[in-house]
């Protein structure tokens, strides 16, 4: 289920940014998953994140370390972009401008909009 993101950027500027952020990253995370897996394939990664990293779907946006780890092991040299696709999806949904860093890790994007919006 692909969560709503009319608004988003309202939503973030009042009570529950944190909640309204996770969603929105799993949001994300589904939508990239499963428009480049299928929703096959995007059950197969859940699974095997679950299985073999103890992370469940829920948990990406509070583990986002774990989720790159289990994301290298599974998918090896395709991890930077699945990510890079992610993030960049995450910034337009937000209606922020996207630069790439050097030397930045998914969990660094995502540190640095938690304090961009103060969540």
């Amino acid at each position: 289920m692909v969560a709503d993101v009319t608004g988003v950027t309202k939503q973030l500027s009042t009570a529950g940014k944190a909640g309204v952020l996770d969603e929105l990253l799993l949001s994300v995370v589904d939508e990239t998953l499963k428009q480049v897996f299928r929703e096959a394939g995007a059950k197969v990664i859940y699974d095997y994140l679950g299985n073999k990293f103890h992370l469940e779907r829920e948990e990406i946006a509070k583990k986002p370390e774990v989720f790159s780890v289990g994301l290298e092991e599974l998918l090896v040299s395709a991890r930077p972009v699945i990510e890079n696709m992610i993030i960049k999806s995450l910034y337009s949904k937000l209606e922020l401008k996207f630069a790439k860093k050097k030397g930045y890790a998914f969990s660094d994007y995502l540190k640095e909009l938690r304090e961009k919006c103060g969540c």
